[in-house]
């Protein structure tokens, strides 16, 4: 599962924690960030660690985390925006937000919470250019790749 021609970091043989059973990645629209998170969790983590991915308001998976996925070879394109109603807590042990300038979505549930605040690279700005635009998705995309890759590291570590 883990191509380590991609990958910075492949963990495909390391083992996680018990508090690493299943990762949510949760932020308000569940159309950019946290669908980037989802996407790359998988990469990383495969088969050994279920991740999903929800919002408070979810609308729909943005175009360009599609397009800057892809770009790394990974398709999200059978993801979907979900409500955070619609996860269930008790099959939740790690929910990590990715909210920066925005109220980050309330999960409720005994699960362990870390917050990445990563900028929203979606921008209702009528000015930016498509190019800007996929810089902006890829600074978020590489940025939560590299926290994921961390705390991959760090959880193997700790067992």
């Amino acid at each position: 599962m883990c191509d380590p021609n991609s990958l910075n970091l492949c963990i495909e043989s390391l083992n996680m924690t018990d508090k690493t059973k299943s990762i949510l990645f949760l932020c308000v629209a569940n159309s950019s960030r946290s669908q980037l998170a989802e996407g790359l969790g998988r990469m990383i983590f495969g088969d050994r660690v279920p991740v999903q991915s929800a919002g408070s308001e979810p609308s729909q998976v943005n175009p360009y985390a599609v397009e800057v996925m892809h770009e790394i070879g990974l398709d999200i394109t059978s993801q979907y925006s979900k409500s955070v109603q619609a996860i269930d807590p008790a099959k939740v042990e790690t929910v990590i937000t990715l909210c920066a300038e925005e109220v980050c979505p309330v999960f409720l549930g005994k699960a362990r919470r870390l917050h990445w605040p990563i900028p929203d690279p979606a921008s209702k700005e009528p000015n930016l250019s498509r190019d800007e635009m996929l810089a902006r998705f890829r600074a978020a995309r590489d940025a939560i790749r590299g926290r994921i890759e961390a705390f991959a590291k760090e959880e193997s570590q700790e067992r």
